[in-house]
């Protein structure tokens, strides 16, 4: 796959989707298509609906999925357009769904899209889609410090934020900040000599990478929305990859997961509430020690499955 990473935990997905024969799938995050294919190949039958918002991960996917033709259905947008998505493709109701919320690889390794605190010449970027208005470049040098200091304290759990903010205000007023390598030097010189050298930049690009393009935005409702799109028996798979997103993740299948909350002296439920789902592991799973060693990059994945019980 030119460019693009393996699929992450691709087996243990498949057993979590517990694909079904005749099943209808939907793959929100295509990404080179590597989950997608793996979905289609699992049974002769399976139709899918797959969704990407980066071009580049379009025309991956849209080449290989080829073999497949006239089984799945592409389209370029945000997952969580899902209802739209699913309404365009005459899809009601989900055999399941996966979520991939991790970057891409090849967004990290394409220097010009500005993901990479290594890159030093890289333009300030980090747009998962080329047709948004909003870059780090203008997040960097356009928001307030109350703002910086907000995102990187609540996206990045970023430990060293003030002092991080309050020179990249300073070395803003002096000239823009342009290109990956500059703000990675604002952040060195920001944090103790201890803390420097060990990819000290990566919490503060993560931070203006979630807002830059509103990952965590509207999640919470993504997931409620799309584990009530499926069937009952049908399986919800996400990956997540830092601890933001697992947790409201976690948060949502917990709540779907409780019946009734009234206290147990009541004769009667007053309160409504059925359980949606049932949790197929109470832990996440994670990646095996040997895909952890053949590709880094799934160490911090953590895989989180439900099934649909009503």
């Amino acid at each position: 796959m030119s460019g693009y990473h393996r699929p992450i935990m691709v087996d243990e997905v498949l057993e979590g989707l517990d694909i079904r024969a005749g099943g209808v799938y939907f793959d929100g995050t295509a990404g080179g298509g590597g989950h997608s294919f793996a979905i289609l190949a699992a049974d002769p039958t399976v139709r899918l609906v797959a969704t990407d918002k980066d071009g580049d991960a379009i025309r991956e996917v849209t080449e290989r999925l080829s073999p497949f033709a006239g089984r799945y259905k592409l389209y370029r947008t945000d997952f969580k357009n899902f209802a739209s998505v699913l309404d365009d493709a005459g899809v009601e109701k989900l055999d399941g769904y996966l979520l991939d919320l991790g970057i891409s690889s090849h967004q990290i390794d394409t220097r010009e899209r500005g993901f990479a605190y290594m890159s030093d010449d890289a333009p300030l970027d980090m747009r998962m889609d080329d047709r948004a208005q909003l870059t780090a470049k203008e997040v960097v040098n356009g928001y307030s410090e109350e703002a910086l200091l907000r995102i990187l304290r609540e996206y990045g759990e970023e430990s060293y934020a003030s002092s991080i903010v309050r020179n990249i205000v300073r070395e803003r007023a002096k000239g823009e900040i342009a290109t990956c390598g500059a703000l990675r030097s604002v952040i060195e010189e920001s944090v103790p000599a201890a803390y420097r050298y060990h990819a000290c930049a990566r919490k503060t690009f993560q931070a203006i990478r979630i807002e830059v393009n509103g990952e965590l935005d509207g999640l919470k409702e993504c997931v409620e929305g799309l584990t009530r799109r499926l069937k009952k028996g049908g399986r919800a798979c996400i990956l997540t990859f830092h601890s933001l997103e697992d947790r409201i993740v976690k948060n949502v299948f917990r709540a779907m997961s409780e019946g009734c909350t009234c206290p147990k002296s009541f004769p009667v439920c007053v309160c409504g509430k059925k359980q949606e789902i049932e949790l197929v592991s109470r832990k996440p799973l994670t990646a095996s020690e040997e895909e952890q060693r053949s590709n880094p990059r799934s160490t911090s994945a953590k895989l989180r499955i439900a099934r649909k019980v009503e």
